[in-house]
């Protein structure tokens, strides 16, 4: 099995103590050894977990998907105490396993984002009752002239957002940063892109190997969506 591995910490300091860099990656690395991992990846992350912005996560799930690979952390609560990587896990689609309860699935997964989303929509009602509050009080609310910008930004979005869903769409969107960067390391040819994709580990959309077909298809349909 291959697997891609993450690892974060809050701080720089955090590394030498408690569940550390050092820790998580022995952690993952006795999980991988008892089930003859191959490691194709490792991600480090050096960031509070109140803050969502996550590159390294993104970058770590974004090889998993291209490479059939599964996502690796070292212990389950990097996972449920993160919104960020519950939404962003389940939008990758990508698999998941932590070291120290492999046991947990999809199903697990799921009823921790369902927690969030319940603590979402408790913020969001709140939010709402204060506005209420407010207005009652005569606060005056909004902006006439940017809602309309508003109504026909979100009309421009939920077309972008239909096409992007579209599976070969949004896969070849994935791919696309791979293909431009072997493009500018010399394989030009759609013969050459296919070889050094299968060589890194990139699998098709199917999860098979890549050909020229396969490849040419895949460029075809990046240029449709410029």
């Amino acid at each position: 099995m291959k697997v891609v591995a993450y690892y974060r910490v809050s701080t720089t300091g955090q590394g030498r103590g408690g569940l550390g860099l050092d820790a998580q990656r022995s952690a993952v690395a006795a999980y991988c050894g008892s089930r003859r991992c191959e490691i194709v990846g490792e991600f480090t992350e050096i960031e509070s977990g109140k803050v969502d912005r996550r590159p390294e996560l993104t970058k770590a799930m974004h090889l998993a998907k291209v490479t059939g690979a599964t996502l690796v952390v070292a212990k389950l609560d990097r996972l449920s105490r993160n919104v960020a990587f519950l939404a962003a896990l389940q939008e990758s689609g990508a698999p998941f396993v932590a070291a120290d309860l492999p046991e947990a699935n999809e199903l697990t997964i799921h009823i921790m984002a369902a927690v969030a989303q319940a603590e979402r929509k408790a913020i969001s009602r709140r939010t709402k009752e204060a506005l209420a509050m407010a207005k009652a009080k005569g606060v005056r609310l909004g902006n006439p002239n940017g809602a309309a910008a508003l109504a026909r930004a979100a009309r421009g979005n939920s077309a972008s957002l239909a096409a992007i869903k579209h599976g070969a769409e949004r896969f070849a969107l994935d791919v696309g940063p791979i293909i431009a960067d072997l493009k500018a390391n010399g394989h030009t040819s759609l013969r050459a892109l296919a070889t050094e994709m299968n060589r890194r580990g990139i699998v098709t959309r199917r999860g098979g190997e890549w050909h020229a077909a396969t490849v040419r298809d895949l460029v075809q349909r990046l240029g449709a969506l410029k």
